[in-house]
């Protein structure tokens, strides 16, 4: 009666025994992807404009603070903050609604602005996500800013020294006259520039600033007032400067903003500034904008930093302080163009604020922007002009 009970349990043991399996385990088995359905047929599985994980123009992505071994030249970096704004908040979503902005780009984008994609200018781009920051204690989240911006900033570069035009100058402008990559920061509101100018000032010393705005961002950071309330995106370069991390070469570019009185413009100078005013691009010429910002920073170490309400609201809506009257898109980026060759240490957008945006233009011009960031801080001068109609071979320029 005990056989009869174990008989099915041995027909069944002899069975599996003479099974042979279809397949070898996963652990011996070589896929040959070229072989399989898809890939013969399709080839690699490419990520369209509208698809894949959400990357800054679909760069290579990493957590770069975690991620001891990723190697780049230029990194695409977010601070999602905005808990010092005095108007709208909503800039903690820029970094996500830039990147969003972005799909439809690729680091290997050609222009005829530029005449070059990034990439060909031979810097190893990466984009190492989002520092997660504190929502609840601006301190914190400024110091988390500044030591995840230090960290990064203190990593080899992924070229030699004097392998591309952003390594070679970084060398010679360091402290210690090692290369170090670029930053280009994605806010955030305004106030994410004070961590980032306090950590470039341990590597670079004092740096010259380019500041794009409407708002002239040098407000009185009163010493009365609670240390929370002393820092905020409108007096954040007073702090830095009185920390001592700006030269006194600075500019401002695309100011329109209204005044308490005549007596800010004097603090302004004080702080280091000279003022370019949205209307000077018309009173002047924007060769002539951009000839003054040149000759005021000189061959000094240059951070710049781009608020988004520089644009006017009619292109770039999405913000939290909006002013009337401002500069369009295409002027901004030949200004831009007309700044390369600059002894650029950095970058930064800053202000886009996603939510109040219609069918993502801010967004698309955030990115746009941003991709001139990309060639601009490489190449060595200004590209030329289109060889088009107006450039004949031969002949005078029109």
């Amino acid at each position: 009666m005990q056989v009869l009970r174990l008989l099915p349990l041995v027909l069944a043991s002899l069975a599996l025994a003479s099974q042979t399996p279809l397949t070898a385990p996963d652990a011996e088995r070589v896929v040959d992807v070229s072989k399989e359905p898809w890939t013969s047929k399709y080839g690699s599985q490419e990520d369209l404009g509208y698809s894949g994980p959400l990357s800054f123009s679909h760069m290579p992505y990493s957590r770069c603070l975690d991620d001891a071994n990723a190697r780049f030249d230029i990194a695409i970096l977010g601070f999602p903050f905005d808990t010092t704004v005095s108007y709208r908040p909503g800039a903690r979503f820029g970094p996500y609604g830039i990147r969003s902005g972005s799909r439809r780009q690729r680091p290997d984008g050609w222009t005829l602005a530029w005449g070059q994609s990034p990439t060909e200018l031979g810097a190893s781009l990466i984009d190492c996500g989002d520092v997660p920051l504190s929502a609840y204690d601006n301190l914190k989240a400024l110091d988390q800013m500044e030591a995840a911006y230090t960290t990064l900033l203190g990593r080899p570069v992924a070229s030699a020294a004097k392998a591309t035009r952003i390594t070679s100058r970084s060398a010679s402008l360091a402290l210690d006259g090692v290369p170090h990559p670029a930053i280009v920061t994605l806010g955030g509101d305004h106030t994410i520039t004070l961590p980032i100018l306090r950590s470039l000032s341990k590597f670079y010393g004092k740096v010259s600033v380019i500041h794009f705005d409407s708002h002239f961002d040098t407000g009185k950071s009163g010493n009365e007032t609670g240390k929370y309330e002393r820092i905020t995106h409108g007096s954040y370069f007073t702090v830095a400067y009185e920390e001592g991390h700006m030269t006194n070469r600075s500019v401002h570019g695309g100011i329109r903003q209204k005044m308490r009185d005549h007596l800010q413009l004097r603090h302004d100078e004080d702080v280091g500034f000279e003022v370019i005013s949205a209307e000077d691009i018309d009173d002047y010429g924007l060769d002539n904008v951009v000839s003054a910002i040149r000759a005021r920073v000189g061959d000094t170490p240059v951070y710049l930093t781009l608020d988004i309400d520089v644009i006017d609201p009619a292109f770039a809506p999405a913000t939290g302080t909006p002013e009337a009257g401002g500069w369009s898109v295409r002027e901004m980026k030949r200004i831009l163009r007309g700044l390369t060759g600059l002894n650029f240490v950095g970058a930064d957008l800053v202000e886009v604020a996603p939510a109040y945006d219609n069918a993502d233009v801010t967004s698309i011009a955030a990115a746009d922007l941003v991709h001139d960031f990309l060639a601009m801080i490489q190449m060595e001068a200004p590209p030329p002009k289109h060889n088009g109609p107006f450039l004949m071979k031969g002949k005078a320029e029109l």
